[in-house]
């Protein structure tokens, strides 16, 4: 029989009326190679990006033994999800929720951030599913809160990221208190050296399943680069985003100090953005990813690990402030747009202390990323063809600042924000013997 359709599967009848319900009828290729395993009992590696349906490759055979099989009562969890973020874990709870809607299942969603006092309640009133962050989880569970002795089912969502986040002592910790007798499975959206080594760990005989090459970009995404200075960034950040194509954005950065600073840069510019990563509150998290997906805001600012979990279609550009120093992440990042079939576009922004990075992303995608503007400081990894060699194609253009230098009133603040004396045309005085590469503007 082939598994072309979700009833093909052989999901179970109240899962097949939520699929429905939600116009779901043809399984992802995700989907497609997870789920029959899955339902046989098989452990299972998976290897997929994100936008591949991978949450329903999990949660759906999961759903199907819990209808199927018939637990003793007990407010003991059957199944434990563990995802590296806030806002993976309630992206994936409320997918349960929706898969499961005609399935008797009590799910509780777990994660740092807040008063655990609620999610404590959940679990006294008894759970069949948990999806938890690691770290609030094994802490629960050390003030005996919850108890991981009924567990049947173990999901790692995005081990890669987890492993770089630094949560492998609690998996280790959780894993080892989980029954021995359990089905697992593990998902990444890559594989290095350390992903395989963990999959023999916690899984057992299990079977690999993988879409799309890893590591090799959506053929539909235009890529392309500037090649600039550190400090001119945040001028050409301003520049790109004039352009009205440019609807819905997210705008990566490495560190989190960078995304504020990024969003009250294009605030002074007229250019509205919300700032995502973990030094953030869980409610000032949601707020900016449900004015992101309402379109009051079309500017996301986010680190990567931040934006694990974000679920948000019809994004049309991905700006690179900063390249990733892992080449996977670049294409997890760029992965956010052109999905469900549509279009997108990436750029990237490339300082002199950036080009190793630009070279192991193109080595890793195998090919060259078109130049788009700059000053380009090393020579591209793959030759390109004549008519994308010239940098200045599109040169990039420096525009002032506005409300500066313009007669604009200030807010009687240097500009560098150093501290620095003032000169008599209001521009910071330089020192002397010192270059000004030294020390880029911040962004």
């Amino acid at each position: 029989m082939s598994n072309n359709t979700f009833s093909e599967i052989g999901l179970a009848d109240p899962i097949l009326r939520a699929l429905t319900e939600r116009k779901h009828f043809e399984p992802t290729p995700i989907q497609t190679k997870a789920i029959p395993h899955l339902i046989e009992g098989r452990d299972v590696l998976g290897i997929a990006q994100t936008g591949t349906g991978k949450t329903g490759a999990f949660a759906l055979p999961l759903l199907h033994h819990l209808e199927n099989q018939k637990f003793a009562k007990s407010r003991h969890p059957k199944a434990l999800i563990l995802a590296p973020t806030r806002e993976l874990a309630i992206q994936i709870g409320d997918e349960f929720r929706e898969y499961g809607k005609h399935v008797k299942a009590r799910y509780a969603v777990i994660f740092g951030g807040v008063k655990q006092g609620n999610q404590v309640a959940a679990l006294e009133r008894g759970v069949d599913i948990i999806v938890a962050t690691p770290g609030r989880l094994m802490d629960l569970h050390r003030q005996r809160k919850v108890s991981f002795d009924e567990v049947k089912y173990l999901v790692l969502d995005e081990a890669d990221r987890m492993l770089d986040m630094g949560f492998v002592h609690e998996m280790r910790k959780i894993v080892q208190s989980l029954p021995k007798e359990r089905q697992s499975l593990l998902f990444s959206a890559t594989m290095p050296k350390t992903i395989a080594k963990i999959s023999k760990e916690f899984l057992t005989d299990p079977i690999e399943v993988s879409v799309a090459p890893q590591a090799t970009p959506i053929s539909r995404i235009e890529q392309e680069v500037y090649h600039v200075s550190a400090n001119e960034k945040r001028d050409l950040l301003a520049q790109v985003l004039d352009d009205p194509e440019m609807k819905r954005v997210i705008v990566f950065v490495r560190m989190k100090h960078r995304a504020n600073r990024v969003v009250e840069n294009l605030g002074k510019v007229g250019i509205r953005a919300e700032a995502i990563h973990g030094n953030k509150s869980q409610n000032a998290r949601q707020a900016a990813l449900k004015q992101f997906k309402n379109g009051q805001v079309r500017v996301l600012v986010a680190t990567d690990i931040a934006a694990r979990g974000i679920d948000v279609d019809s994004i049309t550009h991905v700006i690179n402030y900063e390249l990733p120093n892992e080449p996977e992440s670049y294409v997890h990042r760029i992965g956010r747009t052109a999905r469900a079939g549509a279009t997108g576009k990436a750029i990237a922004f490339c300082d002199s202390s950036e080009v190793s990075f630009l070279r192991d992303i193109e080595k890793l995608i195998g090919q060259h990323i078109s130049v788009s503007g700059g000053s380009v400081h090393a020579q591209p990894l793959i030759a390109p063809t004549p008519d994308k060699a010239s940098p200045s194609k599109r040169p990039f253009k420096k525009k002032p600042h506005r409300g500066r230098g313009n007669g604009q009133p200030g807010n009687g603040k240097p500009h560098s924000g150093s501290g620095k004396p003032q000169n008599g045309n209001g521009k910071p005085k330089q020192s002397q013997g010192r270059s000004k590469s030294r020390r880029p503007r911040a962004a």
